[in-house]
């Protein structure tokens, strides 16, 4: 043992002893230098001594001040108390006390006695007090007269009361004792009080002597610790606790962590160490330090080179049915006294371990491979032939793998659906007609491998062959097997396999979460050999793998199906009628996940319609249901006719609040992120041709002209909805009729291969010569051209083709602000009905007009007109230049007018107001060739509104 302790201390230092940092033979004489730095190390065990005796001294002189100052402060208090009740008992029991308390002016007799008192008593006050509690006497004079601060009422009933206070000066305590007449009652108070000194000055004087001895100690201490550290330097020769410590671990790995014998032998042939793989490979007793190497009944061949001085170098030597490779070294030169050291390895296991060894990286390469290919899409179908590819041929020849078709579905796996399952993969198994193919419904028959494993959820392996696989179809021990009706039965495939080659078959179920997705099957063929128990465990793993990605694909699916249902009913089912434009779309989603992306087409009053196109930040669930809130609040907002930037500047408040409450609601770290949205609305109509618009953060639309041209107008861009309050801006554009207006999303023009520019580029080209097209033909030559491979966004197109109404459709006239100028309006507007050949809607016609323009006259600004539209609705329009709009107001049925606008809502299809920027449109449409009136031909609209009065805007 000392000879290895020798040995691992020198031999790291050469032969000239050892050395320090810098290289010099003799680190002891230089130990002595370096104490004061090895005693503030916090690393050395002295250093450890030494912070501990000051934290002790440290402690120690604390509580040694923290008592003193307690002591101080409880003396003060008491003396405090003391002085207070003395100075307060002898001047409530003065004589004459009695005669001046019942004196018409007690102040004037006993303020000077109460500051006598104070000045000699020592005290800071001295108060008498009538029974009330009123002052006669105080040291600041202001203060007579008014109530006494304190608790009088025991002293009222004869007791003394000692109370102590907080006051902005300090603490005071303060007596409170009764005076008594000779009657005995009580007939005043006097109350004197102390303030409790600063016990720092008293403390003080003894704070030095503390001091004084905690520095004497800690000079003590460090002086023994000082002394220590030096002793303890040259006993371990320089070496600190850390190069002690290292040099045991050492000593230890060498004689029990390593994989090889050690034998170390002293001068005289004697045993020195053996460490106890050299016990094992030789099988040496417990007792053998210290005994010759002749007695220990080894081989000759290693006794004899053990005891050789000659050194050895990987020489193998047989050690009874061991094969030792041997290696021995003399000590002599690094510990200074003869002897040697021999290390034994056993060669005879190499050969099995390299084989293991090579067996173990084959499986840890099969595994790295499977979770690198196996998962690579989120397509259930796909992961299941990635597990089939990866097993086969590494580790199987025939691989396949089953699932439930509730799994292919995006369904939640049940066990009721154990018995059919749907071969998903096959591999390798394409020559082989006992397996039935990729597609086909398998079922899992009673008693066989894939019905024990899906049992007891583990791996199952058994070698099939002819008396294994059960009796051959109608030998007469049960019925003959119907094969014409349900999938290929199991029980089958697995008695004509031994026939094809299939030998050794490997079962193993597919789980994760808990639930059982389906099944995969190993067949090896020919001379390979059967499954082993090694090889179920390997199994397992890979299919433990594999079911995790399976069952990300299969929630994957069900989620993706989910989004994309709701996003399919959130859009548009189809376009609805109108003769402003003819329009088509095109949405299609992304194959990571729907988004928020949408469109719209929303007729409008007066020949006009909205065309919305509008995308969510983000993906999935959220991303549609916020899409959904914004599209139906596009729908409400519209229904108002607002201008295309007050309806974005409605909609990006409507965006601030979502994403307020989805903050408010959520946990800490669990949002749901950010809410925000781009969005373009256009407003065109097809009487004059003109489309207003406005975008937030949204593509710029793309225009096709009817003379084939295409080109972006240049339509402000603000930035997206939810950054609260940013103004938005509008373009207004002159589209002849025959144009095509596009709307897009940004997955159109943008993927990770291409930018902006690229995409916007390719979508003009794609569009140019669609001129003569159809917007159907349209949508379906710019997807053709530019839709993605692999698109990872929504794709939201819209197409719209513009009309104009025909001018004879339209009708125009100003009126002068004239009650008498409505009923020349309404004969012109009959007549250009009966021109329409809507004679049956006049009758409503003049109703509503002489409504609407009577209240125009009576309430609105100059100039009025009035606008007429036939459409697929009958449009009436009257405009004026003010701001007010009117209101149906519900008539008494005592009141004599008020019932126009009611008559008007009630015979009118709709209305509603339209804002312009130069005042505003009272609108009403009303289905042509419908008489409203119900057939009261009798009856003239003069007749009927002189019933009536207007009603007030």
């Amino acid at each position: 043992m000392k000879a290895l302790f020798r040995q691992i201390r020198h031999a790291p230092h050469g032969p000239h002893g050892p050395k320090t940092d810098e290289g010099e033979p003799d680190a002891g004489r230089r130990a002595s230098g370096s104490i004061p730095r090895a005693l503030l190390s916090p690393r050395s065990a002295a250093g450890q001594v030494f912070f501990l005796q000051v934290g002790i001294v440290v402690l120690l002189v604390v509580a040694a001040v923290t008592a003193l100052i307690l002591q101080a402060n409880r003396d003060s208090t008491r003396e405090a108390r003391r002085q207070s009740v003395t100075a307060a008992e002898a001047f409530a029991n003065a004589p004459g006390m009695e005669e001046a308390l019942k004196s018409p002016d007690p102040t004037a007799v006993l303020q000077p006695r109460a500051e006598e008192v104070r000045k000699r008593g020592g005290v800071d006050f001295v108060t008498v007090t009538d029974t009330h509690g009123i002052r006669y006497t105080n040291p600041i004079p202001e203060r007579i007269g008014k109530k006494f601060v304190g608790n009088i009422e025991p002293s009222l009933h004869g007791h003394v009361l000692v109370e102590t206070l907080d006051t902005p000066s300090g603490r005071v305590v303060q007596a409170v004792v009764p005076v008594t007449g000779s009657d005995g009652s009580v007939i005043g108070v006097v109350s004197s009080g102390l303030r409790v000194r600063s016990v720092a000055s008293m403390a003080a004087n003894q704070l030095p002597i503390i001091l004084g001895t905690g520095a004497v100690a800690l000079v003590v201490s460090t002086t023994g610790t000082a002394l220590v550290a030096r002793r303890l330097r040259r006993q371990t020769h320089g070496l600190g606790p850390v190069e002690m410590a290292r040099m045991y671990d050492h000593h230890d790995a060498v004689l029990h962590a390593v994989r090889e014998g050690v034998l170390i032998t002293g001068p005289d042939g004697r045993l020195v160490l053996a460490n106890d793989e050299a016990r094992r490979l030789l099988d040496l007793p417990a007792d053998v330090e210290g005994r010759p190497i002749g007695s220990l009944g080894l081989d000759e061949g290693v006794e004899r080179m053990l005891a050789s001085d000659e050194p050895v170098t990987d020489e193998v030597r047989p050690a009874g049915d061991r094969l030792l490779a041997v290696n021995k070294r003399i000590t002599a030169p690094y510990s200074g006294q003869p002897g040697s050291v021999a290390t034994l390895r056993d060669t005879t296991e190499l050969a099995v371990v390299s084989g293991r060894a090579e067996v173990a990286r084959a499986r840890l390469t099969l595994l790295y491979d499977a979770g690198v290919r196996i998962g690579t899409t989120l397509d259930v179908t796909r992961t299941a032939e990635e597990l089939a590819e990866v097993a086969v041929p590494r580790f199987a020849d025939v691989a396949a793998v089953d699932l439930l078709e509730a799994v292919q579905r995006g369904q939640e796996p049940t066990v009721e659906a154990w018995g059919r399952m749907r071969r998903t993969a096959l591999c390798g198994g394409a020559e082989t007609p006992a397996l039935p193919p990729a597609g086909k419904l398998v079922t899992v028959a009673p008693g066989t491998a894939a019905d024990r494993a899906l049992e007891s959820g583990r791996a199952v392996a058994e070698t099939v062959s002819h008396d294994a696989a059960g009796p051959p179809p109608g030998d007469g021990r049960g019925p003959e097997p119907d094969r014409d009706q349900g999938p290929d039965r199991d029980q089958d495939q697995v008695r004509a396999m031994p026939e094809h080659g299939l030998r050794s078959l490997a079962t193993v179920p597919l789980r994760a979460r808990g639930a059982t997705l389906g099944m995969v099957h190993f067949w090896r063929t020919g001379d390979a050999p059967a499954f082993e128990e090694e090889d179920l465990s390997l199994a397992e793993e890979l299919a433990a793998r594999a079911a995790v990605a399976v069952d990300n694909a299969r929630r994957f699916t069900r989620e993706h199906a989910m989004a994309v249902t709701l996003q399919r009913s959130l859009l548009p089912r189809g376009i609805p009628e109108q003769n402003a434009l003819e329009a088509a779309w095109r949405y299609l989603p992304a194959e990571a996940g729907v988004g928020g992306d949408w469109f719209d087409v929303i007729p409008l009053p007066g020949s006009r319609v909205a065309l919305v196109v509008g995308d969510v930040v983000g993906h999935g669930l959220h991303a549609a249901a916020t899409m959904g809130r914004l599209r139906t609040a596009v729908h409400n907002l519209s229904a108002l006719d607002l201008p295309p930037d007050e309806l974005l500047a409605y909609l990006d408040d409507l965006v601030i609040r979502i994403d307020a409450d989805e903050r408010t609601d959520d946990e800490p770290g669990e949002g749901a992120g950010v809410t925000g949205a781009t969005c373009l609305y256009a407003v065109y109509d097809a009487v004059t041709g003109a489309c207003t618009m406005a975008r937030a953060g949204h593509p710029a639309p793309v225009v096709v002209r009817s003379d084939g041209t295409v080109d972006s107008p240049r339509v402000p861009v603000s930035p997206p909805l939810g950054l609260n309050g940013v103004p938005f801006e509008t373009a207004e554009l002159r589209l002849a009729e025959g144009s095509k207006l596009v709307l897009y999303t940004d997955g159109l023009i943008e993927d990770r291969n291409r930018d902006i520019d690229t995409g916007l580029a390719l979508l003009h080209g794609a569009l140019r010569g669609v001129a003569d097209r159809t917007p159907e033909e349209t949508c379906q030559t710019v997807l053709d051209t530019m839709l993605p491979e692999h698109p990872l966004d929504d794709i939201a197109l819209l197409v719209a083709g513009t009309r104009l109404l025909d001018p004879s459709q339209v009708a125009r006239w100003d009126v002068p602000s004239d009650p008498r100028a409505v009923a020349g309006v309404r004969r012109e507007c009959a007549r250009r009905l009966r021109e329409w050949g809507l004679e049956e809607a006049a009758f409503t016609l003049e109703l509503i007009l002489s409504e609407l323009l009577t209240n125009a006259i009576r309430y609105g600004t100059e100039p009025i007109g009035v606008r007429l539209l036939h459409d697929t609705t009958l449009t009436c329009e009257v405009s004026d230049a003010g701001s007010t709009s009117p209101r149906v107001r519900r008539a008494a049925s005592t009141d004599e007018g008020g019932r126009g606008l009611f008559l008007v809502a009630h015979y009118a299809q709709r209305w509603g107001t339209r804002y312009t920027p130069d005042g505003k449109v009272i609108w009403a449409e009303l289905t042509p060739y419908a008489d409203a009136a119900g057939g009261s031909a009798d009856l003239t609209a003069d007749d009927l509104l002189a019933q009536f009065d207007d009603d007030a805007p």
